[in-house]
């Protein structure tokens, strides 16, 4: 029998994390940028709430067991039905844009809720826990970076054609097929993505030996991760990191008319891709500093960002309430008090890339177990869902706008305390804590067949600290502790 082996560049952390990044990009990224094209639920604010709510509500409900449903059945089989939905959602909207069928989008949008919790618990557990300690950053920037292009290239569209059109009220049909050809591509491109105990860190080391966890593992982990003070204090960055989607949403349609709508989405994409590359590369893998200084960086960075941005945008949503609201009022780019306006929503996007950002990484500094990643991705992802239900359900139902600012910057500014808590545990460094698997120290086939019984030769215990700047270019350091 012929064995066939892999290329060595697409055993690596980062293909991989490209290659979930590109799943996501033609999935969630196409859904963002249909969404831009006022199409579907976006006709219809009421609509388009109720269904983001019930979207985020059963992705919340979901989110606490989707980490360990990830770990049961590996993150290939886990991002594949994790994209399905999208693929749903979107056809609901253009069912909806042709037959007018509103309770198709909300079942679509409960369906879509399940199924983003097993792709963004796989994702988390991929980005978090497969690059090395010191490139976690930089894997978070590249994974974002390629996902929010896909909402970028949307908004581009958009744009365009609201500058040719002066407006956009629908998606032609063949639009709509083309983002469902992109979408199933995604959903395709899952296969492609590696077990943990297929990818080999520059190190030489596995990410982990097992490709699957047990049923009674995640029962047990799960209760110790609600044991985890860290991962309570965390709760209130978890739940605000996605709150303030609806309040900007709203205020972008309510407040301008199609082509800036358009404008504004597309600056918020490119805040995004540079607000997660900025603080990726220049701010949370900083190698001349100590890992737990950068993470004080960055919470740094995220704090005086929440504290401008936001009071900037306070300063202007004092001038306007929801009775202002009218389409002889909506503001156009061209027109004198559009002034700075796009530079706020550049500036939201840019900033929520690095809160985004922090949140993961601070997960990432606590362990590089995939399985525990998973979970911890879960549970970010199902209170930040929880955030984002009570957030749309607000806006459903007219809440003053001013109420909804403030209740998403209080969120933020009340996170920040808690985060610092919870960096000041950081370790320089979890590999002497944790067991390192060495692939050539491997009986022949046991990564590939995941065999938890397979010891590495070696177990030469380091020190605290002693490997958190390993070099990309060191073939194999004497590392591997129980």
């Amino acid at each position: 029998m012929v064995e066939f082996k892999l290329p060595t560049w697409y055993t690596t952390p980062m293909a991989q994390v490209v290659l979930v990044g590109i799943t996501c990009f033609a999935t969630v990224g196409m859904f963002s940028a249909v969404s831009n094209l006022g199409a579907g639920g976006l006709s219809d604010i009421t609509l388009s709430d109720t269904s983001q709510g019930v979207l985020y509500g059963t992705f919340a409900i979901t989110g606490l067991v989707s980490g360990g449903i990830s770990n049961l059945l590996g993150p290939r089989l886990t991002l594949f039905l994790g994209t399905l939905g999208y693929a749903l959602y979107v056809g609901s909207l253009w069912c909806y844009q042709t037959q007018g069928t509103g309770w198709f989008v909300i079942l679509a949008g409960a369906i879509l809720g399940v199924s983003a919790a097993l792709l963004w618990s796989a994702q988390g557990a991929i980005m978090m826990s497969y690059p090395l300690e010191k490139d976690k950053g930089k894997a978070f920037a590249i994974f974002w970076a390629i996902f929010q292009l896909g909402a970028f290239i949307g908004s581009i569209i958009a744009l365009a054609i609201n500058i040719e059109s002066g407006g956009l009220s629908a998606v032609s049909t063949s639009t709509y097929i083309a983002f469902l050809v992109i979408i199933f591509i995604g959903v395709a491109s899952a296969w492609l993505i590696l077990p943990p105990n297929r990818v080999v860190r520059s190190d030489g080391t596995i990410v982990k030996l097992e490709a699957f966890s047990k049923p009674h593992e995640e029962v047990v982990g799960m209760i110790r991760l609600f044991k985890d003070w860290r991962m309570l204090a965390l709760v209130p960055m978890f739940f605000a990191s996605n709150y303030f989607y609806a309040y900007q949403g709203s205020i972008n349609t309510n407040m301008f008319d199609g082509p800036t709508r358009a404008l504004n989405a597309t600056l918020e994409g490119a805040g995004a891709i540079v607000g997660a590359l900025m603080i990726g590369y220049f701010c949370l893998d900083l190698k001349f500093l100590r890992r737990r200084t950068r993470g004080l960086l960055g919470l740094a960075v995220v704090t005086v960002l929440v504290v401008i941005v936001w009071a900037v945008s306070l300063s202007w949503q004092v001038t306007f309430t929801r009775a202002d609201v009218s389409d002889a009022n909506r503001i156009n780019y061209h027109d004198a008090n559009y002034k700075g306006k796009g530079a706020l929503f550049f500036f939201y996007y840019f900033s929520d890339a690095c809160y985004q950002a922090l949140a993961y990484w601070i997960m990432s500094a606590l362990t590089n177990d995939p399985f525990k990643l998973a979970r911890y991705a879960g549970l970010y992802k199902a209170l930040q869902s929880a955030g984002s239900a009570g957030s749309f359900g607000m806006d459903a139902v007219s809440t003053p706008f001013l109420n909804e600012h403030l209740a998403s910057w209080i969120l933020m500014l009340a996170s920040i305390p808690l985060a610092y808590l919870v960096l000041r545990t950081v370790k320089e460094t979890n590999y002497g804590d944790e067991k390192m698997v060495y692939v050539d120290d491997l009986k022949h086939g046991a990564a590939e067949e995941g065999a938890a019984d397979a010891p590495a030769t070696r177990t030469e215990s380091i020190e605290k600290g002693s490997v958190s700047d390993r070099a990309e270019d060191t073939p194999r350091p004497l590392v591997a502790s129980a």
